[in-house]
């Protein structure tokens, strides 16, 4: 069963999706300026100065970021088990175009970018060292795949170029 290949092997249903992501950050506040002011999600339920639920429209949250164990703690070491990223799906291209001029404007860093085919992304690390995937898919029909219909993913670079020209013709 190690390899995922037996018969029996239960599957979780069609439909299941993963409903938030609660990271340990070290300065509430400072996770706040990013994900709230900078990403754009929305308060949805505070714990006093502990913890935060967020998210994108009316949903009850998306994010729920605490300082319970990690107040004032330093980033978790990158060689060592753990989250690799969070990654978030913007619904269109255009979209993805704004958040990348916005943290443009904002002079914040990235660590990455790319064109997987099925989708385009920029990578970045939030204020704590957690990584983050902003990204959209591409429509189903046109992911690439080999001549039998397996997925061939692949990572190419991405054209920041035509993603900053995108977001400069949104109103």
């Amino acid at each position: 069963m190690e390899n995922g290949n037996a018969s029996n092997v239960y599957q979780v249903p069609d439909g299941t999706r993963i409903g938030h992501v609660h990271l340990k950050v070290s300065r509430l506040d400072r996770a706040l300026a990013f994900y709230r002011d900078l990403l754009g999600f929305h308060i949805t339920e505070r714990y006093g100065e502990q913890a935060v639920f967020l998210a994108s429209g009316d949903y009850h949250h998306h994010l729920a970021l605490n300082t319970w164990q990690s107040l004032g703690a330093p980033p978790a070491p990158r060689n060592s088990a753990g989250l690799f990223h969070v990654a978030i799906c913007y619904p269109k291209r255009e979209d993805l175009a704004r958040i990348y001029a916005r943290l443009m404007a904002a002079g914040y860093p990235l660590t990455g970018a790319a064109d997987h085919g099925v989708s385009e992304a920029l990578y970045l690390d939030d204020p704590d060292g957690n990584g983050v995937e902003l990204y959209w898919d591409r429509p189903r029909a046109r992911w690439p795949r080999d001549p039998e219909g397996n997925l061939k993913m692949f990572t190419r670079s991405l054209d920041l170029e035509a993603l900053a020209a995108l977001a400069a013709e949104e109103p």
